[in-house]
């Protein structure tokens, strides 16, 4: 059986009932990320993008929000003149899900 790649998946509704990853899961996953980190108690991923400009940085969100809103599955975003950070978790289970790795993996795809 051929294993998808995260970027080609799709981010599923979410619930309270959306099973949280194990440690060993969220491990495996974000092996498969471009420089994300996660935090210390595992239950929401990050990065921080740097651009040349605010207008770059601007154009970075609106892509994100974009994709957001095509996944129905929204971050936490940040920006400044020549940054955005990026913080991706499952509000309904305070967690992280596989739709947190998907949603990073088509954010790794942006090109600015």
């Amino acid at each position: 059986m051929k294993i998808q790649k995260l970027k080609d998946l799709k981010c599923s509704a979410c619930s309270g009932k959306t099973p949280k990853l194990s440690n060993i899961e969220i491990d495996k996953y974000i092996l498969n990320l471009n420089n994300w980190s996660i935090n210390q108690d595992k239950d929401m991923i990050f990065k921080k993008f740097i651009f040349k400009n605010f207008k770059k940085s601007l154009n970075f969100v609106n892509i994100v929000a974009e994709i957001a809103e095509n996944e129905s599955h929204h971050p936490d975003i940040s920006m400044g003149y020549s940054y955005c950070l990026i913080i991706i978790h499952t509000h309904a289970i305070k967690g992280l899900s596989l739709n947190d790795f998907i949603l990073a993996s088509k954010l790794d795809l942006i090109k600015i």
